[in-house]
């Protein structure tokens, strides 16, 4: 019985070397290779395609029929979920049709083939950027385009994962602002903070992020050099302030007005000790009276 069945395995694969696109692909007639590449294509063999498409399309280059055999190429390789290989032809198609009448289609496949191929918002985003720029060329060059609505729509998913990613970055340093070396982790959240409400000023994690900016500011502060205290106190009151203004109902106010208090007691108590410090330094640096006899 395991004979028979290695017998029956090995008749199909000599069956299928013997088969129809077997002996199509060893062919050397081009045009029954063009033929046969969009019969695979039309029936959804889009890799048997690919294999009969390569052979013919150097032959069959700027000829008419090289338009859609090209077309169809990168449309295999989309096809086929090879979305970086079909973002790169169908690129290539626009370049070299750009007045067919698939060029706008191309254009959108080569933005859209990007855009599947972009990453989570946790991992690296150089090919989301690519793919950006990609959108904003086609909505550029197509705007009146019935995918013009999609291609925005794609575009603002990408932005939404870059904002991700910066925000995941400010907390990641956040977090890590109680480590080893503090002053380091809460001088990069400050920075981060303000460059995420920069990069995106209309976030729903503003609020949240300009709290917490009063947060790092006052510990930032608190576990500062002396001579560094009062300069990062004042700037931590300019946090508090800048929240009061943008955010004048917010459920963080409490919490804002309690490191208010503390960070305004730190300042005073901190002015204190400077004018002692610096009494202390007068009195010892004034000349010595001395008695004569």
């Amino acid at each position: 019985m395991r004979n028979y069945s290695i017998l029956y395995v090995l008749s199909l694969v000599l069956f299928g070397a013997c088969g129809p696109f077997a002996k199509l692909e060893k062919s050397t007639n081009w045009e029954e290779l063009y033929n046969g590449a969009n019969k695979y294509y039309q029936e959804g063999e889009f890799n048997k395609a690919i294999i009969l498409y390569e052979k013919v399309l150097p032959v069959i280059k700027g000829s008419e029929k090289a338009e859609m055999a090209e077309y169809n190429y990168a449309n295999c390789h989309f096809k086929t979920d090879r979305y970086i290989e079909s973002a790169g032809y169908f690129n290539t198609f626009y370049k070299t049709y750009n007045r067919s009448s698939l060029a706008e289609e191309a254009l959108f496949m080569h933005a859209y083939s990007l855009y599947l191929d972009a990453p989570d918002y946790n991992l690296d985003q150089q090919s989301s950027r690519e793919a950006v720029t990609a959108i904003q060329q086609f909505v550029s060059r197509f705007p009146a385009s019935a995918s013009y609505e999609r291609a925005l729509d794609m575009l603002q998913d990408l932005e939404s994962r870059f904002e991700e990613k910066a925000f995941s970055e400010a907390e990641m340093y956040y977090r890590l602002k109680e480590g080893l070396f503090p002053g380091d982790f809460y001088r990069a959240c400050i920075i981060n903070f303000q460059n995420f409400t920069k990069d995106y000023p209309e976030s729903k994690r503003n609020e949240e992020l300009a709290y917490r900016l009063v947060e790092v500011g006052y510990a930032y502060a608190k576990n500062s050099a002396f001579d560094k205290k009062e300069e990062r106190l004042s700037d931590a009151l300019k946090f508090v302030s800048n929240f009061y203004r943008k955010y004048p109902a917010s459920g963080y106010l409490g919490e804002v007005k309690k490191l208010e208090t503390q960070t305004k007691e730190g300042l005073q108590v901190h002015s204190k000790l400077v004018k002692e410090i610096a009494d202390k330094k007068a009195a010892e640096d004034a000349p010595v009276a001395t008695t004569s006899n």
